[in-house]
């Protein structure tokens, strides 16, 4: 499923509801962690197309199709802007700049790739049986790829 979204900021709104809307047949209810981590994750990559690229960008989300004890959710953002995720230091004070670094936080995996003429950036969740997640294992193994850098934004190539 899919949702187009235009480069305007009251889209990420509107990308949180349909993305909640989604949660409903899916088996993962709306109060468990893994439906608030989604939602978070789809603010965090929705924002960085719409305000870092000014460009139409398409939301998809693959969802469990029925209650199922283990499950991974995949979130997809893709734009047609060909400016790649880079790192951007924020300082303490910054209100902006931390986007990527969440969804390096809060996602079991994630990458981009390019697409076309622009780009796909991709994340996803494991649901666990236990309700706890385990933490997940470093992008690109061994350490983070954002190691010591406390925020991203795209920047042109």
């Amino acid at each position: 499923m899919q949702l187009e979204i235009r480069p305007d900021p009251a889209e990420v709104g509107r990308a949180r509801r349909w993305a909640r809307s989604r949660l409903a047949g899916s088996g993962i209810g709306a109060d468990e962690p893994l439906a608030e981590t989604l939602i978070l994750l789809v603010s965090e990559l929705v924002t960085n197309a719409v305000v870092h690229t000014g460009c139409p960008a398409v939301l998809r989300l693959s969802l469990p199709g029925s209650a199922t004890e283990e499950a991974t959710v995949r979130l997809e953002v893709a734009d047609t802007s060909g400016c790649a995720p880079v790192p951007r230091c924020a300082d303490g004070d910054a209100t902006g700049g931390r986007g990527l670094a969440l969804v390096d936080g809060l996602a079991d995996r994630w990458g981009w790739s390019p697409e076309g003429a622009g780009k796909r950036i991709w994340c996803e969740l494991d649901r666990c049986t236990q309700g706890r997640r385990e933490p997940a294992p470093a992008f690109g193994g061994g350490t983070s790829a954002f190691e010591g850098y406390e925020g991203l934004a795209y920047e042109a190539v």
